[in-house]
């Protein structure tokens, strides 16, 4: 496998079972987003991803963010773009191990992970039908140059009105991206910080469920 992971394989008996990809945020690990998994519908494979980059103490990364006097805080973008790779290589794998549903592939992020989740469904287009972005952009840099008209992937988005490490406005100019590009999209605010509120949770659960 090209990535570490953690699974919850389906609480029901399904021959092709749809797939959850987690995919965690900076300085976290595959544990974070896993807590999510026993709340989540019983029929989901839920495969939680550990990111590639080792920081130490239980942390990982998919890329770097550098700090110096001079650019201020800046994102390691080829870092970046080989993750999304990696992440494409590692949907594949699991979907040919588990022999999941190809029609119904979700892929869950939170910061980081949502800003690669995005960079993914346009990079490698209907690889995953449902993407799932918490407290994350779409970094525009990380998108290819010429958008793929036969895309129809559809996004859940959410972001804290209060988000201290990306703020509000970045995530606002999702829906508006999405929808220049004719993309489904769902979009809410919750009155926290970069985090997932329990109605977010709860927002987020419905969403999915009515896409299985």
């Amino acid at each position: 496998m090209s990535l570490q992971y953690i699974v919850r394989k389906p609480k029901t008996s399904n021959a092709n079972p749809p797939l959850l990809i987690l995919l965690h945020g900076y300085g976290s690990n595959e544990q974070d987003l896993f807590s999510f998994a026993e709340e989540l519908p019983d029929d989901l494979l839920i495969v939680s991803a550990r990111a590639p980059h080792d920081m130490g103490y239980g942390g990982y990364a998919w890329y770097a963010i550098n700090f110096d006097s001079v650019n201020g805080k800046f994102s390691d973008l080829k870092q970046a773009a080989k993750s999304v790779d990696k992440i494409a290589s590692f949907i594949d794998e699991i979907k040919e191990k588990y022999n999941t549903n190809p029609d119904k592939t979700f892929l869950l992020g939170f910061s980081q992970g949502a800003i690669l989740s995005y960079a993914l469904s346009f990079k490698y287009p209907n690889k995953v039908k449902h993407v799932v972005a918490l407290s994350g952009y779409i970094n525009e840099e990380l998108l290819p140059a010429e958008i793929d008209n036969s895309i129809t992937t559809d996004y859940y988005i959410s972001h804290g009105t209060v988000d201290q490490v990306l703020p509000i406005d970045w995530a606002r100019k999702a829906p508006i991206i999405l929808k220049d590009f004719k993309l489904d999209n769902e979009y809410s605010e919750y009155p926290v910080g970069h985090g997932v509120a329990p109605q977010n949770f709860y927002s987020f659960k419905r969403w999915i469920e009515e896409r299985l």
